[in-house]
C-alpha cells in the first residue's frame, strides 16, 4: 500500500469515527450513512468528487479551488454554529454592568445541548436576514420538531442565557428593532398591518429564526415568583440580586452641571443619564416631594446606577440628593406593558418592581381552570396557544383547547423567567412574558471581544481588560 492510499485510509478511518461519535450523540443511526460517503470519497472513488484538479484548464482549476474552500468553509461553519458554538454580540444595556454594550460573547450551545435544526435550510452565521442583500436568509420548508441533544448541565438560577426573543415570531420589518406586539397596542393592529410604506411587510419567523436576546435566568420551572420593592422571591425566599445590579436614581445637585468626565469615571454609559424634568417626575410619584425641591433650585439628573456609583456620587461636595426611582411612576415611565403578555393587563398593581407571585410553567405540571380562570387564562395562555402549538379560546368563563371545553391542561415544555441586571431598563419577562425551552440557545462563556461605542478606535474603542474574560458572571 502506497503512502497516498494509507493517507486516504487514515482520512477515511478519522470521518467515520467521527460521524459514529456524532450519531450517538445525536440519536440518529441515519447519519451513518454518511460513512457509506466518505468510503467513496477516500475509498473507491465511483464518483469523480475532484474531477476539476484533472482539468487542462487553469481558470476552471482555479476557480472550482475557490468554490471548493468557499463550501467546505461554509459547510464547517454551519456545523459549529448549529452544534458547538455562536458569536453573539451585547446591543443593549439591559445586563449592566455584568456584561455590557458592545461585548462579543462566544457562547456555548453544548451548555445546555445544541437544538437539533428546526430551520435545516439556512445561509450560515446569518439569523434571519441575509447580509449586505438583504431578503431571508433562511427557506421556511422544511420544519423540524424542537429536539435538543445531550448538553453539559441545565439551566440553573442566574445563569446568563441567551435565547430567541418569544415575542420576535411576528415582525414589521421596517420597524424590526420595536417589538411588533407593542407597536399593534401604541399604533392599532389595522393601522399597523395595512401601512407597508411604514411600517413594513408584517413577517413570521421560526423559533430559531427569531432574534437572538441574553438576560439572566432568575425563575425555574415549577416555581414560583414574586418581586417586592425590587427584591426577587422565589418560593417566599429572598434571592440576592446580583452585585452589578443597576437602578435608576434621580440625582439633584446644588445646581452644578455633572460633567461628562464624572459619568465616564463612575462607568456609567451616555445612553444611562440625562438631564430631568424632576418636576414632572415628581408630579407623576409624590414620594419624590420628600426629598427634592419641586421649585426647582438645584439640577436634576435620571441616571441607572449600582450600589458602588451611588456611593461615589453621594460623596461628591455637589450633590444634594441621590434617590432611587420609586413604585408610582412605573406605568408612565417604564416600557408600555406588551399585549402578548398577560397579568400586567388583568393585574393592574403590577409594575417592574412590585411583580407577581407568578407561577412558572414546567413540563408535566398541571394548571386546573377551577378558580381564577381569567387570571390563568392571561397568564398562560400564550404558553398554551403560541408556544404550544394549541387552538385556545376563553368565553363566557370557560376555556375551550382544540375547540373542547378544558377544565385542565398539562404543560408539555419547561419555561423560565428571564431579567435583565439593568432592572429598571430592561425589556424582560417582565414585560414579554416566559421563555419556553425550545427558545434556549445556550450560554455565554466567553468575552472575545468589547467595543465602547462612546469612543474612537484611537482614544479607547476597545476595552482591553475586558477581552478573554468570562461571561458567566
Amino acid at each position: 500500500m502506497s503512502t497516498a492510499e494509507k493517507h486516504q485510509w487514515i482520512w477515511f478511518g478519522v470521518w467515520t469515527l467521527a460521524t459514529v461519535l456524532f450519531s450517538i450523540w445525536a440519536g440518529n443511526l441515519w447519519l451513518l450513512l454518511f460513512i457509506l460517503l466518505f468510503f467513496d470519497i477516500y475509498i473507491t472513488k465511483f464518483v469523480p468528487w475532484s474531477w476539476w484538479k484533472k482539468s487542462k484548464n487553469k481558470t476552471v482549476r482555479k476557480t472550482m479551488e475557490w468554490v471548493d474552500a468557499i463550501l467546505f468553509a461554509l459547510i464547517a461553519v454551519y456545523f459549529i454554529n448549529t452544534f458547538f458554538f455562536q458569536n453573539y454580540q451585547i446591543p443593549t444595556s439591559s445586563l449592566e454592568k455584568s456584561l455590557l454594550v458592545g461585548d462579543f460573547l462566544a457562547v456555548s450551545k453544548v451548555a445546555y445541548g445544541p437544538r437539533a435544526p428546526m430551520t435545516p435550510l439556512s445561509f450560515p452565521l446569518a439569523q434571519h436576514t441575509m447580509p449586505i442583500i438583504g431578503g431571508k436568509s433562511y427557506i421556511d420548508k422544511p420544519q423540524w420538531k424542537y429536539r435538543r441533544l445531550k448538553g453539559l448541565g441545565e439551566i440553573k438560577r442566574n445563569d446568563i442565557v441567551v435565547f430567541n426573543f418569544p415575542t420576535g415570531d411576528t415582525v414589521a420589518l421596517n420597524r424590526q428593532a420595536e417589538d411588533y406586539y407593542s407597536l399593534c397596542f401604541r399604533d392599532g393592529r389595522d393601522v399597523v398591518n395595512n401601512n407597508p410604506h411604514s411600517y413594513g411587510k408584517i413577517a413570521y419567523r421560526p423559533v430559531d429564526r427569531r432574534e437572538n436576546y441574553v438576560k439572566r435566568c432568575i425563575g425555574l420551572p415549577g416555581e414560583s415568583l414574586e418581586i417586592r420593592n425590587d427584591s426577587v422571591y422565589i418560593d417566599k425566599m429572598f434571592i440576592q440580586n446580583p452585585p452589578l445590579a443597576q437602578f435608576q436614581y434621580f440625582i439633584e445637585t446644588d445646581g452644578s452641571i455633572i460633567s461628562e468626565r464624572v459619568f465616564e469615571e463612575l462607568g456609567v454609559n451616555k445612553a444611562d443619564y440625562g438631564i430631568s424634568n424632576i418636576g414632572e417626575a415628581i408630579m407623576k410619584d409624590s414620594t419624590l416631594q420628600n426629598y427634592f425641591n419641586s421649585t426647582g433650585q438645584g439640577l436634576f439628573y435620571s441616571a441607572f446606577l449600582t450600589d458602588k456609583m451611588v456611593t461615589e456620587l453621594k460623596s461628591k461636595s455637589f450633590i444634594k440628593n441621590v434617590v432611587r426611582s420609586s413604585e408610582t411612576i412605573d406605568r408612565t415611565i417604564w416600557m408600555m406593558p406588551n399585549p402578548a403578555y398577560y397579568p400586567l393587563h388583568y393585574k393592574k398593581t403590577w409594575t417592574r418592581n412590585n411583580f407577581g407571585p407568578l407561577w412558572i410553567p414546567q413540563k408535566g405540571a398541571t394548571i386546573t381552570f377551577d378558580t381564577d380562570v381569567a387570571f390563568k387564562v392571561a397568564a398562560y395562555e400564550r404558553c398554551i396557544k403560541n408556544y404550544e402549538g394549541n387552538d385556545f379560546v376563553y368565553q363566557d368563563g370557560i376555556v375551550y383547547i382544540n375547540g373542547q371545553p378544558a377544565d385542565s391542561y398539562t404543560f408539555q415544555y419547561d419555561y423560565y423567567f428571564m431579567m435583565g441586571d439593568n432592572r429598571d431598563n430592561s425589556a424582560d419577562s417582565r414585560v414579554w412574558g416566559f421563555v419556553p425551552e425550545d427558545h434556549i440557545v445556550g450560554q455565554p462563556m466567553l468575552i472575545w471581544l468589547s467595543l465602547e461605542k462612546d469612543k474612537g478606535w484611537f482614544n479607547g474603542k476597545i476595552r482591553w481588560n475586558r477581552l478573554f474574560n468570562s461571561a458567566k458572571k
